[in-house]
């Protein structure tokens, strides 16, 4: 979590930006957070260029992002948040009706640490904002697996490789291949038979020695790099 964070009366208060161009929809996203007491909604923006100088201002943990508005869309307000050294601790999460894997990829591709669709359960969505202010990767087995199907862990050829997994371990790559399945730590650790903390260890080290902003990114060395991945 970003060391701006603040301390409430229940905890840690996740800071958090809505971004549509829909009314209803950020109001019934408002109305959502505004009820969660670890949760402080902290300004709304209808465009990604109102995106932008929002998230400047307010610093915000955590980023909900539609894909489809005018003027600068969802994934170029993306780029160029996770582009901004200033903008390090804000985190995105795609919102979008379109469940597209180009979408999915783009996303990641460009930074964001998640993706969910506009249907999903109220209980689903406040999980991802949690998830990912505390550094983990918004990726469902359903969304990951469509990645997989998609470019079967094959490289797109427009989309070069920016990292070279070969500095890192057996161990390590084989971490990585699995946190692009989308699993957490724990559930990886257990399908490893090892700790939990021993993943943990095994990421960290890969994030540092490939100069990956987040988990999230890490998919996306993987699936770019051609790396194996399981199938949970």
């Amino acid at each position: 979590m970003t060391e701006h964070v603040c301390e409430g009366t229940m905890g840690l208060v996740i800071r958090v930006v809505l971004v549509d161009d829909q009314p209803l929809m950020r109001m019934g996203l408002r109305t959502m957070i505004e009820v969660e007491p670890d949760l402080d909604l902290v300004g709304e923006a209808g465009d990604g260029a109102a995106a932008l100088d929002l998230i400047r201002a307010t610093t915000p943990d955590v980023a909900l992002m539609d894909v489809r508005m005018p003027g600068l869309d969802g994934l170029d307000a993306l780029g160029r948040i996770t582009a901004d050294p200033q903008l390090r601790g804000c985190r995105v999460v795609i919102l979008t009706t379109f469940e597209l894997d180009e979408y999915v990829f783009e996303a990641l591709r460009r930074g964001a640490a998640g993706f969910l669709t506009k249907d999903a359960e109220p209980a689903e969505l406040l999980r991802g904002i949690r998830v990912v202010a505390a550094g983990e990767a918004l990726l469902s087995p359903k969304v990951t697996r469509r990645v997989i199907e998609r470019f079967g862990g094959a490289a797109p050829t427009t989309r070069p490789v920016t990292a070279d997994l070969s500095t890192l371990t057996d161990r390590e790559r084989e971490i990585v291949g699995w946190v692009a399945t989308g699993l957490s730590n724990d559930e990886i650790a257990a399908a490893l038979v090892v700790s939990p903390a021993t993943v943990r260890t095994h990421v960290s080290r890969a994030l540092t020695k490939l100069n990956a902003r987040d988990r999230a990114q890490l998919v996306v060395l993987a699936y770019q790099s051609g790396l194996d991945i399981p199938r949970p």
